[in-house]
């Protein structure tokens, strides 16, 4: 019996670690949502959210994702400081949905910087 070759993997380390973050950033968000709707919702919504994160992974949405851990902790942090420990969810969760806003929009500039600076080539350093 002959064993065969092992096939390499189509998925990279980095894309392994994107997937595993977006599971665990859109199950977050998914989970609560489904706690704060109601018990019997939160199983549907924690999947929907991993499932989402999985594929936000695949595609590399590392700094989309990292915009809304950064929304989610800064909004959480400005509830609490203005209006104290019982509304750190609702500015969680603004800060979240800001977050990915502009993430995706900083994504998009910063493509563009980089498309447009490949386009032009190196500058002159003897100017």
């Amino acid at each position: 019996m002959a064993l065969t070759p092992v096939q390499p993997s189509q998925y990279s380390v980095r894309m392994i670690f994107d997937m595993a973050l977006g599971a665990i950033v859109m199950g977050t968000v998914g989970t609560l949502i489904g706690f704060l709707t109601s018990p019997g919702t939160l199983p549907v919504a924690a999947s929907i959210g991993i499932v989402l994160g999985v594929g936000v992974g695949i595609f590399g949405g590392r700094r989309f994702l990292t915009s809304i851990v950064v929304g989610t902790l800064l909004g959480g942090a400005f509830a609490w400081a203005l209006a104290g420990p019982e509304r750190i969810s609702f500015g969680a969760g603004a800060g979240a949905a800001m977050g990915g806003f502009l993430g995706v929009q900083l994504s998009m500039l910063l493509d563009m910087w980089a498309e447009r600076k490949r386009q032009t080539g190196p500058e002159d350093p003897q100017r």
